[in-house]
């Protein structure tokens, strides 16, 4: 299952992420998923598994071309000339000369003029070829309103944290005006034990458990149906081999309006990962090594 993008490139709408996968392991993880089926990778400069991705797609024997690569850049490279050099990190590390998503990975809002210099960066790099497609991810609507104003090319992707806990709806209905296609990271809320009330997870949670059951399918299978039917993509992580393939197995199921009404139900407002609007280079910024 295919998603097109805004500028007319195709994009796998099931990803795997390597998001919190050692270097060491990732290699085997990806070749995992490569193997099941996956065909779009997501890892991030500061991730620093770059290279082991790199490795699992030259080892899988898959043509490139059939292998859709989103990486992204650190706030610790954003400005123009360091973001075009990020691009060249990036690209050594994977072992590619092409990108076909690059992101930037957050927004600042201290130093905005620094996140559109780097925006501006990307459609450079888009302009030239060396990249497929560019967007963001963790852009709320203000980072988005404000990035429009000032640059010319719509983000192809806005990748947020989307799980049935916690929606983003003002986000990706901006998204979906601007014609960004909104991607899920922790699509199964799995970065951590994220919390409908305080006590239950999204895997112990009555009501996915019980339309799990409904259609004999697993509560994360019932998770990545409610974002694909409704048009997201997703990049779902994990090392263990039973559940890469388990993710993927979910494109001959479909929810009901009724399930998919129950899900979107279970809506917090509880974010799970950092507040976007906290972020700085003070706290969170990391050199990103050399290739």
């Amino acid at each position: 299952m295919e998603l097109q993008l805004n500028n007319g490139v195709a994009m796998p709408a099931l990803g795997f992420g390597v998001y919190q996968i050692p270097p060491e392991d990732t290699a085997a993880a990806v070749a995992e998923a490569l193997r099941v089926g996956y065909r779009l990778i997501d890892t991030a400069a500061v991730y620093g598994n770059e290279r082991a991705v790199g490795e699992a797609i030259r080892d899988s024997g898959i043509p490139r071309d059939e292998i859709f690569i989103e990486t992204k850049v650190w706030i610790s490279d954003y400005g123009y000339e360091e973001t075009l050099h990020a691009f060249d990190k990036s690209a050594a590390k994977l072992g590619v000369d092409t990108i076909d998503l690059l992101l930037l990975h957050q927004a600042l809002p201290g130093d905005f003029e620094k996140t559109l210099a780097a925006y501006r960066a990307l459609e450079k790099l888009l302009a030239s070829g060396r990249v497929r497609a560019i967007g963001v991810s963790n852009f709320m609507v203000n980072h988005l309103q404000t990035l429009r104003r000032n640059t010319n090319v719509t983000p192809a992707v806005n990748q947020i944290e989307v799980h049935p806990f916690f929606h983003q709806r003002q986000v990706r209905d901006l998204n979906a005006a601007l014609g960004i296609v909104t991607q899920a990271w922790s699509p199964i809320g799995g970065i951590t034990d994220y919390s409908g009330n305080g006590t239950t997870s999204t895997f112990e949670a009555e009501t996915i458990r019980h339309i799990a059951d409904e259609v004999g399918r697993t509560p994360a299978q019932v998770m990545l149906a409610w974002h694909l039917q409704q048009g997201r993509a997703a990049i779902p992580k994990s090392v263990t081999p039973e559940r890469i393939a388990e993710n993927f197995q979910i494109f001959d199921m479909q929810l009901t309006s009724v399930q998919i009404a129950a899900l979107d139900d279970l809506e917090t407002g509880q974010r799970g990962g950092p507040e976007p609007e906290d972020l700085t280079l003070e706290t969170a910024g990391k050199d990103i090594p050399e290739a």
